[in-house]
């Protein structure tokens, strides 16, 4: 059993795998990243010096200062500002996946056509060469 484990983990196929949930993850971190410090600042900047992390929902009815006070205080919260940061994370990486696939596909080469080397009798639809002038099923003149 261990050989048979070792066999398929060494598999060109599992280690590739291995190896994109790694880059993965790191490209994750980046564009948490690029989400939370360089694209969300300008645009709470914008809306009015709003800091999207701390955009939050306290669900007791009692108005807290920050979100860290009110899950310090353990008060129920929807924090949808850390929503909206995940999404736009999601769509980031999403887009950036789209255009991964989309370079791939466009430079991975489709396999050549062979040209045809038979053609089809007219009297019995039996496949004959192309140079042949009688069709070799039902020897009529082609």
């Amino acid at each position: 059993m261990l050989k048979d484990f070792k066999e398929f983990a060494m598999r060109g196929n599992v280690i590739d795998l291995a190896i994109g949930v790694i880059i993965g993850a790191a490209f994750g971190a980046i564009v948490t990243s690029l989400v939370n410090d360089v694209i969300m600042p300008p645009i709470g900047l914008i809306l009015g010096k709003v800091d999207f992390k701390e955009l939050f929902l306290s669900l007791n009815g009692t108005a807290y200062p920050t979100l860290d006070a009110a899950k310090k205080a353990a008060a129920p919260v929807i924090a949808y500002g850390q929503f909206l940061n995940t999404v736009l994370n999601f769509l980031i990486i999403a887009f950036v996946v789209f255009l991964v696939v989309k370079q791939f596909n466009r430079l991975k080469k489709e396999p050549p056509v062979a040209p045809p080397s038979t053609k089809e009798c007219p009297f019995c639809i039996g496949n004959v060469p192309l140079k042949a002038t009688r069709c070799p099923m039902c020897t009529s003149a082609i």
